[in-house]
């Protein structure tokens, strides 16, 4: 298995969620304080060291890819007023990565997504994220995760124990140990799309963060339409798990860190005021008067 370079993150969605925010706005651009949330995501594969990233687009996301494209009036603006700070917070995406894009076309799924980026991938190991959410903790969570598809030649996701009235909003994992020294590590050996309470295996979902091998096309290739008529990845990764005797295991590595999900309005604010109290710039003033807005309700 060669080493992952190359990341993969779908921004296709229409974020009907956030209307009318995102009637003209992507939602991946929506602002958590003074930095779009496509940056944070684009941010955390660099950090794994992973340069090479495809974004996975759809109709009116032109504003992602002037995100993280030269500026030259605005930066020339900045420069004449000597505006190192700003000039440099505008520079910094665009030197972030080495980005590229693709058209999804019909949106029929996240499997869908993942089958554009086949010419992209080629025959190699890539990473997957998810653009609405935010993974954060000690160390970089990805980067484990790649050693660990490194190590085993596995397809690794994410996973996040979630209380049993959430599962029905995510793939949910059956596991088993894992013989292996790797701490929070478990072997899936199936997966099912948002089952119903009483029918979920586990409360051990996956959650916008995997590795996957290139064989994953191929599956994708041959999967009929599951939950809500999309192509699920979730399925594709279940007909991968089914096999025991594989020689790529399809492996669960359970996050401790912090993941803030910016998929509806409450968690969105939630995140925003999370990241907001810890800067350095505005973290104290806005701790404060939060505390004394908070003791007036």
């Amino acid at each position: 298995m060669g080493k992952v370079t190359k990341a993969v993150i779908p921004v296709a969605g229409l974020g009907t969620r956030f209307l009318p925010a995102t009637k003209a706005m992507p939602k991946e651009m929506l602002p958590v304080v003074d930095k779009p949330v496509i940056q944070y995501v684009v941010e955390e594969a660099v950090e794994a060291d992973v340069p090479h990233i495809l974004m996975v687009t759809g109709r009116n996301k032109h504003a992602v890819e002037n995100h993280f494209d030269r500026a030259f009036e605005l930066e020339t603006r900045l420069e004449q007023k000597g505006d190192s700070a700003k000039l440099n917070a505008v520079a910094e995406s665009t030197e972030l990565a080495d980005i590229h894009y693709v058209r999804q076309g019909d949106a029929l799924g996240l499997g869908h997504a993942v089958s554009k980026a086949r010419a992209f991938v080629a025959n190699e190991p890539f990473a997957l994220l998810l653009g609405d959410e935010i993974v954060q903790g000690d160390e970089s969570f990805l980067a484990r995760m790649i050693a660990i598809a490194e190590k085993y030649r596995a397809t690794v996701v994410a996973l996040l124990e979630v209380p049993l009235s959430e599962v029905h909003k995510y793939g949910i994992a059956t596991i088993e140990g894992f013989p292996a020294e790797d701490a929070d590590v478990v072997r899936i050996t199936s997966l099912v799309e948002k089952p119903a309470q009483e029918t979920a295996p586990s409360r051990f979902a996956v959650v916008g963060r995997y590795v996957l091998q290139p064989e994953i096309f191929d599956v994708i290739d041959n999967l009929k339409p599951g939950v809500g008529g999309e192509i699920q990845l979730t399925d594709a990764l279940n007909e991968l798990s089914k096999n025991t005797e594989q020689e790529k295991p399809v492996l669960g590595v359970v996050l401790r860190g912090r993941r803030l999900d910016m998929g509806n309005q409450l968690t969105f604010l939630q995140a925003t005021v999370e990241l907001a109290l810890e800067r350095d710039d505005i973290g104290s003033d806005f701790r404060e008067w939060l505390k004394e807005y908070s003791s007036k309700l």
